[in-house]
């Protein structure tokens, strides 16, 4: 087993607190975003091994177990996060697979730059994504039922919004989601400036439900996002809830700090709340607009004390371990490779302790106990 050096990622929409209160460490006064966990090129963990995807890539089926590498290929399939957010991040949706790999094929064909700003595919992967939450955490998440967006939107009482209401109450209702976000990202951007202010102001004078959007226009005080965002589910998570992520849905994580996995993809397609490239005619293929709940999940308890979260995918499998003072060691030994993030007390992954914010990467069928107190997020695989 390997003690992880992981990088925190500073991304501008970052809490300036949160990592370092989790990790006991003086806040820099710059934003400290995500803190990464995994093999992803992008800032893979260190060992003293070396840094992990080295170590995989030099013996996959020693480090991750025959059955991950062929059903996944010699590569970690998960990436573990801590995220922190401090300001909302943009809205945006994630392919299916084989939207991804045709979407991929098609930007290599066309010889765009990976790194280019119009560049909507950075791999060939899909990014289905798990967040639990480790504080309060407030987002977005599906589609509302068209007609409670439209009597939201309709309480504003704006005037050039009055056509979207109209739009929202037709049906069929995925035809009245598609069209109104259509309208939204494409509508002229200096009357939408001027519709946003006027909504933002209607939205900080009512509270309650709308002031959410307020907020939001508070941080892009033009953008079509604060409209198109009012067509999602908000949603607050408490401690240990979850929401999955999978593909076309659209979402975007608003403030509070969670656990996340996912996928190990960079593949994301913005819808607003951003300063980046939104490629409309590519999200409005790739959007599923079906109105739904926003689907808050809870873990189920097995015999072991292990704590799951359901998801329909097998890339990654995270699950939790609350375990009290005076506990008996768990067995946590898998045929499949796992990472052990501790986020309270002081627990123990085999004979290596573990501070909050501190994680072990775990290689395939290596015997491995849990002990002490604290609580520890798991992530592996389904095999």
């Amino acid at each position: 087993m390997d003690r992880l050096v992981n990088t925190v990622r500073p991304y501008a929409w970052g809490s300036t607190t949160a990592i370092p209160e989790l990790l006991g460490t003086a806040p820099t006064g710059e934003p400290q975003a995500e803190l990464w966990m995994g093999a992803h090129p992008g800032a893979p963990s260190r060992t003293d091994r070396g840094p992990l995807n080295e170590l995989i890539a030099a013996d996959p089926v020693r480090e991750l177990g025959e059955r991950a590498v062929t059903t996944f290929g010699p590569r970690l399939p998960f990436l573990l996060k801590v995220l922190a957010a401090g300001a909302p991040l943009s809205l945006q949706v994630h392919p299916d697979l084989a939207q991804a790999r045709a979407g991929f094929a098609a930007e290599e064909a066309a010889g765009i730059p990976i790194d280019a700003p119009q560049r909507t595919y950075k791999d060939a992967n899909h990014k289905p994504e798990l967040i639990c939450a480790l504080t309060p955490f407030e987002g977005l998440c599906g589609f509302r039922v068209p007609a409670e967006s439209a009597d939201l939107i309709a309480a504003l009482d704006v005037d050039s919004l009055k056509p979207y209401v109209d739009l929202l109450h037709a049906h069929p209702e995925e035809a009245a989601l598609r069209e109104v976000l259509t309208a939204l990202l494409t509508a002229d951007p200096t009357e939408m400036a001027h519709t946003v202010a006027e909504a933002a102001a209607a939205a900080d004078r009512l509270g309650g439900a709308h002031a959410p959007f307020a907020s939001l226009a508070h941080h892009y005080p033009s953008d079509p996002g604060v409209i198109a965002a009012m067509l999602l589910n908000h949603v607050v998570l408490q401690p240990g809830e979850a929401l999955y992520l999978g593909a076309g849905v659209p979402h975007a994580y608003l403030d509070g700090m969670g656990v996340e996995i996912m996928a190990n993809s960079d593949n994301v397609l913005r819808c607003g709340l951003t300063p980046k490239h939104v490629d409309v005619p590519e999200l409005l293929r790739v959007v599923r607009f079906e109105p739904n709940d926003a689907g808050v999940l809870r873990p189920e308890a097995s015999p072991s004390g292990e704590e799951v979260y359901d998801t329909p995918i097998d890339e990654f499998r995270l699950s939790r371990f609350v375990r009290a003072e005076g506990a008996a060691p768990t067995d946590v030994t898998t045929p499949a490779p796992q990472i052990l993030l501790a986020v309270a007390g002081r627990p123990k992954a085999g004979e290596i302790t573990l501070a909050p914010g501190e994680s072990v990467f775990v290689p395939a069928g290596e015997s491995t106990e849990l002990s002490g107190a604290g609580t520890v997020f798991r992530a592996t695989v389904v095999t």
